[in-house]
């Protein structure tokens, strides 16, 4: 009390001090502590879709070292030049204002520090005395609690630009297109001036006005000397003018995505200054994605109602998911928007044949130019036919993939197992989902499973990365998976089929500039609910989905007609990049093959090589053609040949017949071969005096006899020819001269109309690969 009593300036200094400490404490500023906003960025920064803070607002957290010299110099210049030295408060700047307000009777300058323009942006006051005290009060709080740099930071964010819209880094983004980190001049003047009056100075709405306001401040730069007239003259010249701020969203499902995990994860990534916005770091390019998007939008309006679109491309070395489009127009409700089939579950088709034919071929059952049979043939009871109901008969590796013939697919998924290929796949990644307590079956190479447009991507990734498959990534800091799917042997060769065709014997051609090489695949699920195309090129693996996200059938609507197209046009328009491995594996070679028997050129005799071929082959192993379904023995056989007739005998017919060892195509494939192609076998129609026994392999064919010699009758050119069949099960396959025939109606009873003269062959095959046929000749008028 003593020192109270002799000291009373001092203590009322003290006591003042007090009593504001203690308001500061229990009426602190309102830094931003609120729920936080939040933007998912591109791989470059800039924003692809923000969602508003708590108040509603559109906020890009940015930090002064983040922001254009020219607008960090103009702002401190023209609002506040002493912002570092003073204490929140320029007293000189406050008595001008005092002294303009009362000489002319209102406020001409507000005499504001940019503390103190924080303090309003962070809690609005009346224009009036009482609220400028206040103001005052809250900038002193702010100088007392942060550092220079955390109150501009806070400014940075906070500055009120128009409508929803605060900060600097939003409003460049919003009204000018790019970061503040690339302000000109100009436009750095501009954003300056617009905190001052947010709704009278926009640039979409008054842009006149906006420029008189832009150039005092370039004027006044000029003038204090921190810019060059010249410079500033050139300011002067550009024209005020902008868009109405729009956040135009790209990628919306992908940060939704996004949103979504940082949501569970509890993520938040707060700046020191207090700016509340949760910052989410995506690989997405920015001008991929806009690429895929225009290109969605274009195709879009192409498609029925209620149709929607996928696609995805992503970096094969990075993993790194550079485009990311999960519906086909996200403002069009009628598409779905919202589903985002880049993870919808759905059939693939045939889209998992690659895998299937890279398995065989390490395995050693195959190499390119295996020989295949693409005939009608039953799985134990699972009758599969192709997607345009007919049948090629014999085809190699390369050609059964290329057309994608589903017989073959399913034949070699039988002599590998479903629940092996199903395991392979998973391991790798692409997880089948199959119906609740359902096995693995061969329906699965034909789309009987589940999966996604995004796992597929990642399965494809393997083509071109030397057999491994990786999981995309949509962030940086995703963790790096990748398992192998195949071999790098095998890798090479099914992206050489599905690239090229599958022919060693041409020469490799570099990509060209405008039209990058595409190793693709397409699919379509059962119904048209589902079309697919996925593929690798340059250094992007890329897939696309066309369809319903409900499910619905679109008749007419397939992976060549629907998907492909669009796939090619967006890997001709990705930017030009090369392979990250394209050189050969030391473990592919090539060899010169021959058909039937799938050997070696140089190690088969010259009369059973019918068909010469070249094909890839692994470790230089060349596997032979796979074994006969349907006749036990190997395809090379010992017949009996009458050396009188040339037709085929037994010993105990003909005591002087001779052995012959000739090459069969399997027992499936003989019936489909041309004329020439029977006639290279060797293995001559039986001699009369030694018939065949029995009913060729359970079906046998009525009402013309093998040998017969037709003539047509007088006045025409053509014979008619009916034929029943008897024996053998399910639909039946009638074939002329080894060509489907267009009109076959699958029934036991085939008519025929022969008009050319010469050899002709008519052959029936049931659904269980039973075969008969009948050989005539046509005579010439």
């Amino acid at each position: 009390m003593r020192w109270c009593r002799s000291h009373p300036l001092r203590a009322s200094f003290a006591l003042v001090l007090s009593a504001l400490l203690l308001l500061d404490q229990f009426f602190p500023p309102p830094i931003p502590r609120d729920e936080p906003g939040m933007v998912v960025v591109a791989r470059d920064g800039s924003p692809l879709r923000a969602w508003p803070d708590a108040d509603g607002v559109w906020r890009f957290p940015v930090t002064p070292d983040k922001v254009s010299e020219k607008y960090l110099d103009a702002l401190l210049t023209y609002e506040d030049r002493w912002f570092y030295w003073h204490p929140g408060v320029n007293p000189l700047a406050l008595t001008r204002a005092a002294w303009q307000w009362l000489r002319h009777g209102e406020i001409v300058s507000g005499g504001s520090t940019l503390s103190m323009q924080v303090a309003r942006a962070l809690e609005p006051v009346p224009r009036s005395l009482s609220g400028k005290l206040k103001q005052i009060a809250r900038a002193l709080q702010l100088e007392m609690r942060l550092s220079k740099r955390e109150i501009l930071t806070l400014y940075l964010n906070h500055a009120p630009m128009g409508g929803i819209v605060e900060g600097v880094e939003m409003a460049s983004r919003s009204y000018l297109g790019k970061s503040a980190h690339q302000l000109s001049a100009a436009e750095a003047a501009l954003l300056v001036v617009l905190p001052q009056a947010p709704s009278r100075l926009r640039p979409d709405r008054h842009p006149a006005r906006a420029q008189l306001y832009r150039d005092k401040v370039l004027k006044r730069m000029a003038q204090l000397r921190h810019w060059t007239q010249a410079e500033v003259d050139d300011a002067l010249i550009e024209k005020v003018g902008a868009n109405p701020p729009r956040l135009a969203w790209l990628a919306p499902l992908a940060a939704e995505r996004l949103r979504q995990s940082v949501t569970r994860q509890k993520l938040k990534n707060t700046t020191a200054s207090g700016a509340q916005t949760t910052i989410v770091q995506s690989t997405l390019d920015r001008e991929v994605q806009t690429l895929l998007e225009r290109m969605l939008a274009d195709k879009v309006n192409q498609l029925p109602r209620f149709v929607s679109m996928a696609a995805m491309v992503m970096d094969s070395k990075t993993m790194e998911v550079l485009g990311y489009a999960g519906s086909a127009d996200f403002s069009d409700e009628r598409r779905f928007n919202h589903v985002d089939m880049v993870r919808g579950i759905r059939s693939p088709g045939s889209t998992l044949k690659p895998f299937l034919y890279a398995m065989a071929l390490d395995d050693g059952l195959i190499h390119s130019e295996s020989l295949l049979a693409d005939t009608p043939q039953s799985f134990s009871g699972y009758d599969p036919g192709n997607f345009q109901a007919s049948f090629s008969g014999p085809v190699s590796v390369s050609e059964a993939l290329q057309k994608s013939l589903n017989v073959p697919a399913v034949d070699l998924l039988d002599r590998i197992g479903a629940s092996r290929f199903t395991a392979r796949l998973s391991s790798a990644g692409l997880r089948l989902r199959l119906p609740k307590d359902a096995s693995p079956n061969l329906s699965v190479i034909l789309g009987g499973a589940g999966t996604s447009l995004e796992e597929l991507v990642g399965a494809y990734r393997s083509l071109a990365m030397a057999g491994m498959a990786g999981a995309p990534r949509i962030t940086p800091d995703a963790p790096v998976r990748e398992a192998r799917m195949m071999s790098a042997g095998a890798a090479f060769i099914i992206r050489n089929i599905l690239e090229t065709g599958g022919h060693p014997d041409q020469p490799f051609v570099e990509d060209g500039p405008s039209s990058p090489r595409l190793a693709w695949k397409t699919g379509t699920s059962y119904g048209f609910r589902d079309a697919w195309a996925v593929g690798v090129s340059g250094s992007y693996t890329l897939g696309v989905w066309v369809g319903r996200p409900d499910g619905t059938p679109n008749p007419g609507f397939f992976g060549a007609n629907i998907a492909a197209p669009l796939l090619q046009q967006i890997a001709l328009a990705l930017p030009r990049s090369r392979d990250y491995l394209r050189t050969q594996p030391a473990e592919v070679g090539s060899a010169q093959i021959c058909w039937p028997l799938g050997t070696a050129f140089d190690k088969t005799a010259p009369e059973h090589c019918h068909v010469k071929r070249s094909a890839w082959i692994l470790k230089n192993t060349i596997p032979p053609t796979l074994p006969d379904r349907l006749r036990a023995r190997g395809l090379l056989e010992m017949i009996w040949i009458d050396p009188k007739t040339q037709l085929r005998t037994l010993p105990a017919c003909d005591a002087q017949a001779r052995q012959k060892e000739v090459a069969r195509w399997p027992a499936l494939l003989e019936a489909w071969l041309t004329p020439q192609r029977q006639q290279d076998l060797g293995v001559t129609a039986w001699s009369a005096d030694c018939p065949q026994a029995g009913i060729a392999g359970g079906i046998k064919l009525m009402g013309l006899n093998s040998g017969s010699r037709l003539r047509a009758t007088p006045g025409k050119s053509s014979v008619f020819v009916t034929l029943d069949a008897v024996g053998g099960s399910g639909r039946h396959y009638w074939l002329l001269d080894g060509q489907q025939t267009e009109n076959a109606n699958g029934k036991k009873r085939q008519s025929f109309t022969i008009d050319s003269p010469g050899a002709h062959h008519i052959t029936v095959i049931d659904s269980l690969g039973h075969v008969d046929s009948v050989r005539f000749t046509l005579d010439k008028k």
